[in-house]
């Protein structure tokens, strides 16, 4: 165990120094070298020494955290402003970056428990202070490409001032969803550099990268923006198009743009784990370069410092699929906070629910989430998914869509996939629907917020365009990308949203500033929210547009069932180019002995645990046998977005995972150091703040338990042959 090697780390650095001293003495020495890895190209290296918490717009005045304006900074309901809005520099963009991204993942108010239970005054023992949190350090930042000069993987690497080369420690931390590089800053970046570990941090072949198609401009590494030509190397990501092909795609759909994940036409899902452990050996790369002597020049080695991969959602996924792929040792744990889990098939395993077999899991994101985009502007209308706060109707534009998400009932009884005389008995079939493809009752309510907001229209048009390498012209299930007036039309991208992008954008389609267009729109192509089926004539969401990208995951007619053909739409091939990419991006639940901690909230509707982490689990369990080390904490009235509950029914509905994370880093690292025990797999019973919606009462530790040693047995989670047994 490496917590072994810990205890003589001094002596060990001293006697290794000496022997190389003797041999380079003696003329000759098979002393290893620190060699950059294959593919990584060293952008910068910049010292942030956090010497002004408030101001930090310049690299002088930062931290690795919170691009220097600390915990109060952060707090703050709105960035800190450009002094050129027009034109922000690659430090203000960097400070907007760290500040957005934090802020996109965690909930940054006082009363969910912002400066309480986690954040930058909050030091790695869980003591509350009244520092601002500054880390001061180094940054590095470097590429990783694969020759063909468009992969454009950004790694940073955080050294720590507080960084002891006696008891090394590296965090890698993949970006949760299709964020950039700082994606992670909030979950493994707070985490480590309060441990005084390296953070080595990822996009993992994702992030903010907007080709501008009209003007041709790109972003570069550093988020500022210039023409493709003007980037050169430097350039972020450009669609694979050439100028003829171009003007041409802008002479049919003027002001589209393209997404770096959406149009890479490499399927980087299937390089999370390969770039994760990139990031991995570039972190070793740079710690042995700094500390290293002529003596010794790689003092850390994966022998000797212990290496966590942890992060959520898609940060949480790469890591368990670095785990898979670690074929030489260099990651000794993981943990995973509410990961997407591709699982490869749903056979071979189950899932027991309150001693009941469950029916619906086992699927894969595309197939879930193409699914869940039919049915659940409708099910949302269902008695049992009523969420009637205003607060955050308003927030999501719910009042208004209610009569779309009618009409979408609607359009789903004609075609004959949901029955029921009236809209209620129609939503209530929708929502059956969704609880038999792995969605449970507990996730009821989040409906609402899910499909307002867009994740499965996002998610639908985004990956199997992806997984299949559709190039940006490509225009699959007639849908493409572009910023949208008040009234969904395509209009140019504002120059200032796209000039801020590095820092306000997450990757996504999301609106901000880009939003998923369906082109075929009844009357001229149109936003999501706003689109008219040419099959129905009405505005239900753009039905027509969820049924195609349906069936390119599942290769036959949404409606009919009919094999798709060369002359379908979509087609055979594009339907067979998808199925071979999510074939490429499956998991094999294979850890290979590591220690991992997996975290799900109960309430999860965007990664239904049915899906996920307890189909994972078990299935883990079948590969791996009684010896694996995985452990899984199921949170109940915990949901994927902690950023939601400051919104109005959701603070008095859910509490945060977000503690559950930094208590599974704890357990993980203690594990590993000194050989504590991991936790047993068990049901967390944590409890809503209540209250008034909008006004619940600040949270407390009382409101999140901690996971324990010896959970009590109608908590523990355990094996019923090769089905995992969950307690309701």
């Amino acid at each position: 165990m490496r917590a072994n090697l810990q205890k003589h780390r001094v002596a060990q650095w001293a006697l290794t120094a000496l022997a190389g001293a003797v041999l380079t003495a003696c003329g000759g020495s098979d002393a290893p070298t620190n060699e950059l890895p294959a593919g990584i190209t060293q952008v910068s290296s910049t010292v942030y020494p956090a010497t002004a918490a408030g101001k930090g717009d310049t690299a002088a005045t930062q931290d690795l955290l919170t691009g220097g304006i600390g915990k109060t900074g952060l707090g703050l309901a709105t960035a800190p402003a450009y002094a050129d809005p027009a034109n922000p520099t690659a430090a203000e963009l960097r400070r907007n970056a760290l500040y957005s991204n934090y802020r996109g993942i965690l909930d940054g108010t006082a009363a969910g428990g912002y400066g309480s239970l986690y954040g930058p005054n909050v030091t790695a023992t869980g003591t509350v202070t009244t520092s601002e949190g500054l880390i001061p350090g180094r940054e590095y930042v470097a590429v990783l490409d694969d020759g063909s000069g468009r992969k454009r993987t950004v790694i940073a690497v955080q050294v720590p001032d507080s960084f002891n080369p006696a008891n090394p420690c590296v965090v890698l931390g993949a970006s949760s969803g299709s964020r950039g590089v700082y994606g992670a800053i909030g979950t493994a970046g707070e985490w480590g550099l309060k441990k005084g570990c390296a953070v080595a941090l990822t996009d993992a072949g994702k992030g903010v990268g907007i080709h501008d198609l009209t003007d041709d401009t790109v972003h570069k590494v550093d988020g500022t923006r210039a023409t493709r030509t003007a980037a050169g190397s430097l350039s972020f990501f450009a669609a694979n198009i050439t100028d003829a092909a171009r003007a041409a795609y802008n002479a049919l759909f003027p002001n589209r743009l393209a997404l770096k994940h959406v149009h890479s036409q490499m399927n980087p899902e299937k390089d999370w784990g390969s770039d994760t452990l990139a990031a991995g050996r570039y972190a070793l790369y740079v710690l042995n370069e700094r500390y290293g002597t002529d003596a010794n020049r790689v003092p850390f080695t994966t022998d000797n410092t212990i290496v966590i991969a942890g992060s959520a959602s898609n940060g949480g996924a790469a890591s368990l699929r670095a785990a898979e792929q670690d074929t030489s040792g260099l990651i000794d744990g993981v943990v995973a906070s509410e990961p997407v889990t591709e699982m490869p098939t749903a056979s071979g395993y189950g899932i027991q629910f309150g001693g009941a077999a469950v029916v619906g899991y086992g699927k894969t994101l595309a197939d879930f989430t193409t699914f869940g985009n039919i049915y659940q502007p409708c099910a949302a209308l269902a008695a049992d998914a009523a969420l009637t706060e205003t607060s955050i109707f308003n927030y999501i534009g719910l009042v208004g869509m209610t009569a779309r998400a009618t009409a979408r009932c609607d359009s789903l009884a004609t075609k004959g996939l949901v029955s029921g005389a009236d809209t209620a008995a129609r939503a209530q079939d929708a929502l059956n629907k969704l609880r038999a493809y792995g969605w449970t009752p507990e996730t009821d309510q989040m409906h609402n917020a899910h499909y307002a907001l867009g994740n499965g229209p996002i998610l639908s048009a985004m990956y199997p365009v992806s997984y299949g390498r559709f190039a940006v012209d490509a225009n699959v299930c007639n849908t493409s990308f572009a910023s949208v007036n008040a009234t969904g039309v395509p209009v140019a991208a504002s120059p200032a949203a796209l000039a801020q992008s590095f820092a306000t954008a997450n990757g996504t389609s999301n609106g901000t500033p880009v939003s998923v267009v369906y082109n075929d729109s009844v009357g001229g192509a149109k936003s999501w929210q706003f689109a008219v089926s040419s099959s129905t004539g009405v505005a239900d969401f753009g039905l027509d547009n969820a049924l195609c990208q349906r069936a390119l995951v599942t290769g036959v007619d949404a409606v009919t069932g009919a094999a798709l053909t060369a002359s379908s739409t979509p087609t055979k091939a594009q339907s067979d180019a998808v199925r071979a990419g999510i074939a490429e991006v499956v998991l094999k639940g294979n850890l290979r002995g590591k220690p991992t901690i997996i975290v799900s909230g109960r309430s999860d509707a965007l990664v239904p645990v049915n899906n996920n982490s307890r189909a994972y689990t078990a299935y883990n369990r079948v590969v791996e046998g009684a010896s694996t080390k995985l452990r899984y904490i199921e949170v109940t009235n915990g949901q994927h977005f902690d950023t939601f509950l400051p919104f109005s029914g959701f603070d008095t509905r859910f509490v945060p995972l977000h503690p559950y994370f930094n208590q599974a880093m704890d357990a993980m690292y203690a594990h590993l150091k000194s050989g504590s025990a991991l936790p047993p797999s068990q049901v967390v019973r944590a409890t809503p703040r209540g209250g008034v919606p909008g006004a619940a009462p600040a949270i407390t530790a009382a409101n999140v338990p901690p996971f324990v040693a010896a959970p009590a047995s109608g908590d523990q989670i355990g094996f019923v042959g090769t089905s995992i047994s969950v307690p309701n």
